[in-house]
């Protein structure tokens, strides 16, 4: 059985997200950060960085979550040619870089959160998902960043319509209420 390795609060909730959406039996493996569990040898040998997410799939083990997502989306979800692979890698990393320094790094939040978020509230009164019609693992990473935006910054986002209702249908999305939803 795969297993996850998290803490309480971290992107570990995210690989959470899509475990649920993908229906893959895992085990959450919550570990102490006051009890030091990230800087004991066993995890270590999982990711020597001592951060989370990890997970062990069989022999396999892989860390960071977007490298996460996409592996798990390429194994367990075998939906998609080169094309697809390469757009879901670019939303992925688009998350984890572009959208999560520029909207939770101070210094980038005024300049940057009207050039992310316009385009974004673009693309969501067009479409109902990142790629079009179909929720993906793209909006796994774009949903999962954008929700902790309410939970971590007071941010006003009212002019920004088609991101405000792309949240909230994320948000009604079991898996995602399930690993995410109820954080604060």
């Amino acid at each position: 059985m795969l297993k996850l390795y998290g803490t309480g609060r971290s992107r570990a909730s995210i690989v959470q997200w899509y475990l649920e959406e993908l229906a893959i039996p895992y085990q959450f493996i919550v570990l102490d950060l006051q009890a030091g569990d990230l800087s004991q040898p066993t995890f270590k040998a999982i990711n020597p960085f001592s951060k989370v997410p990890a997970i062990v799939d069989g022999d396999f083990t892989l860390w960071e979550s977007g490298a996460i997502l996409m592996y798990l989306a390429e194994k367990y979800g075998k939906e998609f040619d080169v094309e697809r692979r390469a757009t879901i890698a670019q939303w992925v990393l688009f998350a984890n870089s572009t959208l999560a320094t520029g909207v939770f790094v101070e210094a980038n939040r005024e300049k940057e959160t009207p050039r992310l978020m316009q385009p974004l509230s673009e693309l969501f009164e067009r479409q109902p998902f990142v790629l079009g019609e179909q929720f993906s693992v793209a909006d796994v990473a774009v949903g999962s960043l954008l929700s902790y935006i309410p939970m971590m910054l007071k941010l006003d986002l009212s002019s920004y319509p088609g991101v405000t209702s792309y949240m909230q249908r994320m948000a009604e999305r079991p898996a995602f209420a399930k690993a995410i939803g109820g954080r604060s």
